[in-house]
């Protein structure tokens, strides 16, 4: 790995076999002075170019769950690393094709809209033609991977996640990091200094028939606590299973609950009610999510191609209470309102319990 902390499936994936592929990139800044967060979705169909499918988008769920979208079809215009995190897409510009990151200065003035990311760098330039329009900059220190700080990262789907057996892959890139910087938002600029910052991608030919998930690293009086669950009936080979697991990472210790080491289990609504257990041979956990919000719709890839099949907040309520189960000791209580929530899939109207 290019940095000792990077997790494994860092780097782009697509192979460049000619069947249907994507990748996508979620990265999420929260701001808790002032109590927004906001969060961007990158995408690439069908990389090969010859698909009807093919093609980019980013997205940005902003200020007060309020939407942008841009599509880029010139997947030309597209660029990744195979070996880390770093990826961009130049929409409109002087440079058509994409090359590689490019020093914060250069990125201004050749790239009227598009973004590069990299594992210590997000920056971006998007317009809608409503008028919408987001301009960024900022600078990452990574804090905790998806692992123990200072040792060797995991994947967040176990080894099997090296093989195709899994539609799609998944993977947390960075729990928990801190970026400064700036961003424009629809004419509103917020500057930032160590704000929490969060990011997770995936990957493959299909996405999960439904899912929920919960993300937060920005808890009341807990600067170093960050938690990633979710959970989704996805393809194993040639047949569909449903899967969950809970992440937490606390003052440099990781705890798991995953499907080799734990038992999960879940009680999630279609919208509004999240909650989760699971315990493993040494600790259990207990989350709750709520959110009284009405859901903002974003796109996926599907088979279909890009859909709006995904309810989201960025501004959701969760309780964390994670117990050491042998001396039945507390090791902490925490709660937020700067919560990710999410559902998504095909529409499910009743309670989803496993």
């Amino acid at each position: 790995m290019a940095d000792p902390w990077q997790t494994p499936h860092s780097g782009y994936h697509w192979a460049g076999r000619d069947r249907r592929f994507f990748e996508g990139w979620y990265l999420r800044l929260t701001l808790p002075d002032v109590r927004q967060t906001i969060a961007f979705m990158y995408s690439i169909d069908d990389p090969q170019g010859e698909s009807p499918l093919s093609g980019g988008v980013a997205q940005i769920l902003g200020a007060d769950d309020e939407y942008l979208c841009r599509t880029f079809p010139a997947v030309r215009g597209f660029w990744a690393e195979r070996e880390s995190l770093a990826l961009g897409h130049w929409g409109t510009g002087k440079r058509e094709k994409g090359r590689g990151l490019l020093e914060p200065e250069m990125f201004d003035r050749t790239i009227q809209e598009g973004y590069q990311v990299s594992a210590t760098l997000h920056q971006g330039r998007l317009q809608e033609p409503s008028g919408k329009t987001a301009r960024w900059c900022y600078q990452v220190q990574p804090i905790d991977g998806w692992g123990n700080r200072g040792e060797r990262q995991r994947s967040t789907a176990g080894w099997l996640a090296s093989l195709p057996v899994f539609e799609p892959g998944w993977q947390i890139l960075m729990a928990h990091g801190l970026a400064t910087g700036w961003m424009e938002w629809n004419g509103h600029r917020y500057e930032f200094c160590n704000a929490p910052a969060y990011a997770e991608k995936n990957w493959g030919g299909s996405f999960p028939q439904k899912w929920f998930w919960m993300q937060c690293n920005s808890f009341e009086g807990e600067p170093e606590l960050a938690v990633t669950a979710g959970g989704g009936r996805r393809r194993l080979l040639t047949w569909m299973e449903s899967v969950a697991m809970v992440g937490i990472h606390y003052r440099g210790q990781f705890y798991e609950f995953a499907p080799w080491n734990a038992k999960v289990h879940w009680q999630v609504a279609p919208w509004g009610d999240w909650q989760m257990w699971a315990e493993n041979d040494l600790y259990r956990v207990e989350l709750v999510g709520k959110t009284a919000r009405s859901p903002a719709l974003v796109r996926v890839p599907t088979a279909e191609g890009f859909v709006f099949t995904c309810r989201d907040t960025t501004q959701g309520e969760l309780s964390l209470t994670l117990w050491n189960r042998a001396s039945d000791r507390l090791i902490i209580r925490a709660n937020s309102s700067l919560a990710g929530l999410e559902t998504g899939g095909k529409p499910w109207h009743e309670t989803w319990i496993g």
